[in-house]
């Protein structure tokens, strides 16, 4: 019986359930058991001498960046950074595996299970979002949900986020499996980006057009319900980059109708408690708050660490030790990816992780250039191709964005979103050599 491919399609639907964790020696969580079974079972059944030559690049970025964090060892300085740095190698050693590992292995499969991937990932984002939905009710019933269900099977604590109160009531932001509000909604513009130009290309009647609409607008729903502006900024970006395309289709009954239904709930539900959202909502837009400086604040350090160690940084993973002897808060992080990026890589770190997204970029490229021949020649799977390449292409660029204001890139959902990324072009190659 071969085990890579259910561990495999296990991983994605997994892998941002960031709650779901165990203290065993540290912090191990079912994204990362999951992913050394699958690497193990991938070792075990692969039995080639070969890999495609873009697993080969990706291990080429690999061995870079590895170098990079290696020297970057050399500039801890204090017990508690190696610690952290150590945590971090760990972790980036298995994200890179897994992306190597998977991108093979989906080469050589079909492109159904191709499909079955992308909607692993995705239905793990809706469960993350069903759960977020019955976190955010039972906290107004007065009950801890995750002091339910999660507790007994983890060992840990969490609970939902809270906001503050307006007028005695309290304001709570669901987290859902993931460790932060803001998480969740990053992490739902991969779905919500990359399935919207697929529901958008359905063809009138077709059995899944429906189906789509319904998981969007939950999707968008359990978005505003975080109320993360990082996550806004992410969808706004990726809608402009899917504007460049599919204008008209942005416009269009497929999309208006069930937009306008989302629309006339949310407009239904602020009408009749006003005040409380005329608060929320004013508190969220403005930019002068202890959030908004926390944020902004951090890019001050970059100038800082590039005086000091403006090549390899501080090591891998170290910001929070960084943050707190210089701030005196303890367990911060950066309030961004490019900053950590910059501080804990330094400048050559940032320019071969920078490398290593315009070669997704570059992937998605060809992926959209692979649609166009594929309809150049009647295929009818262009339908698809095109679309999901420019699907990516949008939640890339809206990852990307988001980041600047959160990190997230630099958990293992966005290696598995990157997976399915590299693997686009090679699986439906296959269909236009066939």
């Amino acid at each position: 019986m071969r085990l890579a491919g259910p561990l495999f399609l296990a991983t994605l639907f997994c892998v941002t359930w960031e709650k779901v964790q165990w203290n065993v020696a540290g912090a191990v969580g079912i994204a990362d058991i999951l992913t050394v079974l699958f690497l193990a079972a991938f070792a075990f059944e692969w039995g080639r001498p070969r890999f495609p030559r873009t697993t080969v690049i990706v291990l080429g970025i690999f061995a870079a960046l590895l170098v990079v964090y290696l020297i970057g060892y050399f500039n801890i300085e204090t017990r508690q950074s190696l610690d952290q740095w150590g945590k971090g190698m760990v972790k980036f050693v298995l994200h890179f595996l897994f992306l190597g590992a998977g991108v093979a292995y989906l080469a050589r499969r079909s492109t159904l299970f191709y499909w079955k991937s992308v909607g692993a990932l995705t239905a793990g984002l809706v469960v993350n979002g069903v759960y977020g939905v019955l976190q955010l009710l039972a906290a107004r019933a007065g009950t801890n949900l995750d002091q339910v269900v999660l507790s007994p099977l983890t060992g840990g604590a969490s609970s939902i986020n809270v906001y503050g109160a307006i007028g005695g009531t309290t304001v709570y932001r669901p987290n859902a499996l993931t460790g932060d509000p803001n998480h969740l909604a990053v992490m739902l513009c991969i779905p919500l980006l990359t399935l919207l130009p697929l529901y958008l290309r359905l063809e009138r009647g077709h059995r899944l057009r429906v189906p789509l609409a319904a998981v969007l607008g939950f999707l968008v729903l359990v978005m505003l319900s975080t109320l993360s502006r990082s996550g806004l900024l992410g969808l706004a970006v990726g809608l402009l980059v899917l504007g460049i395309p599919y204008r008209r289709r942005l416009v269009s009954r497929a999309l208006v109708v069930p937009l306008g239904a989302v629309t006339a709930l949310l407009v239904a539900v602020i009408w009749t408690h006003r005040h409380y959202f005329e608060v929320l909502i004013r508190s969220r837009i403005q930019t002068g708050g202890r959030s908004e400086s926390a944020h902004f604040g951090v890019y001050d350090f970059v100038p800082q660490v590039i005086h000091s160690h403006p090549l390899f940084g501080l090591g891998l993973n170290t910001f929070s030790v960084y943050y707190e002897f210089v701030t005196g808060k303890s367990n911060w992080g950066p309030h961004s990816f490019f900053v950590a990026l910059i501080v804990e890589t330094g400048l050559v770190g940032a320019v071969v992780f920078l490398l290593f997204l315009r070669y997704l970029f570059s992937r998605l490229r060809a992926a959209r250039a692979l649609g166009r021949r594929l309809a150049a020649d009647g295929a009818a799977i262009a339908r698809r191709v095109r679309p999901l390449a420019w699907g990516m292409t949008a939640a890339l660029a809206g990852t990307i964005a988001a980041n600047f204001f959160y990190l997230t890139m630099q958990f293992y959902y966005f290696y598995a979103f990157a997976v399915l990324v590299l693997a686009l072009p090679i699986v439906f190659a296959r269909r236009q050599a066939a």
